[in-house]
C-alpha cells in the first residue's frame, strides 16, 4: 500500500502551472540513469528542471539533451 502510495504521489507532481515528472521517471523514459538526469539538470541542460531538496522535478513532455559525447561524432560523421 505504501509503495503504490509513492508511486501515484510521484507520477504527478504539479505547481501552478505545469505538471512534473521526477528524475525517476525521466531517467526510465529517457533509458538512462537518475544520475545522468541529474547531471543535466545540474548543467542546466532541462529547460525548466526544479530542485527541491535533493530531487529534481522535470516538465512532463521535455525531451531528452544530446549527449554532448554523441553530438561531437555525429558532426565529424558529418564533415567526412
Amino acid at each position: 500500500l505504501h509503495k503504490e502510495y509513492r508511486r501515484q504521489r510521484q507520477m504527478c507532481i504539479r505547481d501552478r502551472h505545469m505538471e512534473y515528472l521526477t528524475s525517476a521517471e525521466c531517467a526510465e523514459k529517457w533509458n538512462v540513469s537518475q544520475r545522468w538526469v541529474a547531471i543535466y539538470c545540474k548543467e542546466g541542460r532541462i529547460e525548466g528542471a526544479i530542485q527541491k531538496g535533493r530531487m529534481w522535478f522535470i516538465p512532463v513532455g521535455t525531451e531528452k539533451p544530446i549527449d554532448p559525447r554523441k553530438a561531437r561524432k555525429l558532426e565529424q560523421n558529418k564533415s567526412n
